[in-house]
């Protein structure tokens, strides 16, 4: 009986964060497929009679995102499967149930709806401790990636990865589409001295692989990310439960999944992309409004000083390919800019796949630095720090901040793409 109490406490919370798909765009030709096909790495474990989970004490890492089709938790599903012995849960950034906003603490407590304790990995621990692992034989991993390497829940992965491996306990990782596509790929590596919590692999910002392949490749490489490639690999013992029927070609839209938002800031599939777009720009604090506050979170660029028309018009004579602009006008209703007009420019992806996604935030602050000679990015914000750690260098704005023009570094963002991309391919599990 308790069992199904929580099971239904559970998916009630679950309601709360959840976003209906809206039917793929129509120029989406070579993403067809049968969206009822799409199966998460949850529901193919439940299909295959939880191989590896029975009779075993099982820790989970999830968070809202962790749900099937019916909008069932992980946590539930587990925590009802017959003979798998859920003991402990984990939780990221915002926490197992979501109820953390973006950078609140996550501290331990019991799960109410479960009896679990839960274990915070987001705070002063962000690798499991050897006493949070005690007792677990395999811990199970499933959350909803964005495909962004400044992303903390998959630097939480490699550091639960770590710590399994270490004590000889073995990871699943239970797969999920990149809402970004298996087939993007943007953005320089981390550089040597730059490695941290939102930039833990030597992987591009935008890495086209989903969860699943990306711990393939970290356990193989190297679960020391700051070494990733140049070290033999300290390697757990891991499984990827993959998903069915999901291709490369796919971005989110296409599969015909209900999309719970991982993060406040990402409440649809699309916000992946612009999280990608603005929100290396957005570690700038103070310089431009990038809709966090407002209903357009990493959708729009802002400030009370901007003219609206004059940045349309300087962003539309770059001829971004599948970029497109246009003004916007609002009061954000919290943040430093709560209830103040501010104005700028809202952008939109007209052609995905020609669009350069990460770029289009440089592309900005150079139009703005051109015009606003008295607001430049490097000059009129603090958060430099952290600029430099999501970029994964501080090359991008010591070359960007001498004359701010995108075309001085180019080069040094796209240099690492190909190279990644050969070697990430050794680890795709879908065409």
């Amino acid at each position: 009986m308790m069992k199904k109490y929580a099971a239904a406490a559970a998916a009630a919370a679950m309601l709360m964060f959840v976003h209906a798909v809206i039917a793929p765009a129509s120029g989406a030709e070579k993403r067809k497929s049968s969206k009822k096909d799409v199966l998460p790495g949850v529901e193919v474990l439940v299909k295959r009679g939880f191989p590896g989970l029975k009779g075993r004490n099982v820790g989970l890492v999830t968070n809202p995102s962790g749900v099937d089709r019916q909008l069932r938790s992980t946590i539930d599903i587990l925590f009802n499967a017959p003979d798998v012995n859920l003991v402990a849960l984990y939780g990221p950034e915002h926490g197992v149930r979501g109820d953390v906003y973006a950078g609140g603490k996550v501290s331990d407590h019991v799960d109410e709806a479960t009896g679990l304790p839960v274990y915070s990995l987001y705070g002063a621990t962000r690798k499991p401790t050897p006493e949070m692992l005690e007792g677990i034989d395999v811990m199970v991993y499933d959350i909803q990636d964005v495909g962004a390497r400044s992303y903390t829940f998959i630097s939480t992965l490699g550091l639960v990865m770590e710590a399994c491996a270490e004590l000889g306990i073995e990871v699943v990782v239970l797969d999920r589409p990149n809402p970004l596509g298996g087939e993007k790929i943007e953005g320089s590596c981390v550089e040597d001295g730059y490695f941290s919590f939102v930039s833990q692999y030597r992987i591009p910002y935008v890495y086209g692989l989903t969860v699943g392949e990306l711990a393939l490749l970290i356990n193989e490489k190297g679960l020391n990310c700051g070494q990733l490639g140049n070290q033999a690999p300290a390697r757990c013992s891991l499984t990827v439960i993959p998903m069915e029927g999901w291709k490369r070609s796919m971005r989110y839209e296409d599969t015909g999944l209900p999309w719970v938002l991982p993060s406040p800031n990402i409440p649809y599939p699309t916000s992946s992309a612009y999280y990608c777009a603005a929100g290396i720009c957005g570690e700038l604090y103070g310089f431009l409004n990038i809709g966090v506050g407002y209903t357009l979170p990493f959708q729009v660029f802002a400030e009370e000083w901007i003219d609206a028309e004059r940045l349309k018009e300087c962003l539309d004579s770059m001829r971004l390919p599948g970029v497109a602009f246009r003004t916007v006008y609002f009061k954000p209703f919290s943040g430093r800019s709560a209830g103040r007009l501010l104005q700028g420019v809202q952008y939109f992806f007209t052609d995905y796949d020609s669009a350069r996604i990460t770029e289009v935030q440089f592309r900005v602050m150079e139009a703005i630095a051109m015009l606003y000679p008295d607001h430049k990015p490097f000059e009129a914000a603090s958060g430099i720090g952290l600029f430099d750690k999501v970029c994964g260098s501080s090359e991008v704005r010591e070359i960007f901040s001498q004359s701010y023009r995108f075309e001085d570094i180019r080069d040094f963002w796209r240099k690492d793409e190909e190279d990644f991309r050969r070697l990430s391919s050794k680890f795709h599990l879908y065409k």
